[in-house]
């Protein structure tokens, strides 16, 4: 642990509560940075952009972050295409609702998964979707993206395109099961 990492948890109260009610949309600017960019990788972004609505596919919520650690929600739509990535944090994975598809492997709910840092992973959330808690030992972390052609990025792209329509009026995998989860 740095000097400046110290300090930071040493400023901070032993006991927090947090309310999801209260909880802010993941600001992406203020906890991840994006490492690796090659042009190619610029553009399938600016290209995914380009054919996604906002928040048409997933809603990240942030729910606690302090030094050294944070808490997120995210509900990830049916079939949501997640790039391949790495973080320089390890992170861990439990699945409040939906189910996922990790390698071979179906998980659903009460599930999880750990991820070390700089391990390549994605996953591809099942047909209602899949609403997950990320644990990370960091509150700020880069993102790495993996995919580096031309044709992985377009084909990315097109996949957010097709699924548009589909996600209009999508609900929480967690409304459907009637489960608790964090609102929005």
């Amino acid at each position: 642990m740095t000097d400046e990492t110290e300090k930071a948890m040493a400023d901070v109260a032993p006991f927090k509560i947090y309310r999801a009610a209260q909880a802010a949309d993941f600001n992406e600017l203020d906890h991840m940075e994006y490492a690796g960019l090659t042009p190619i990788i610029e553009a399938g972004l600016a290209k995914a952009g380009e054919v996604t609505n906002k928040d048409a596919g997933n809603v990240v919520k942030e729910l606690f972050s302090m030094p050294g650690m944070s808490l997120t929600y995210a509900w990830f739509k049916s079939g949501f295409p997640l790039p391949l990535h790495t973080h320089n944090a390890d992170c861990l994975y439990y699945i409040v609702a939906g189910s996922l598809k990790l390698g071979t492997e179906e998980l659903g709910a009460g599930d999880g998964f750990f991820v070390g840092s700089n391990v390549p992973y994605t996953y591809k959330p099942g047909p209602n979707g899949v609403e997950v808690l990320e644990f990370r030992t960091a509150n700020k972390f880069d993102i790495r993206f993996m995919g580096k052609t031309e044709s992985y990025w377009n084909k990315t792209a097109q996949a957010l395109a097709d699924k548009q329509d589909a996600w209009v009026g999508e609900r929480k995998p967690s409304e459907v099961a009637g489960q608790m989860v964090p609102a929005e």
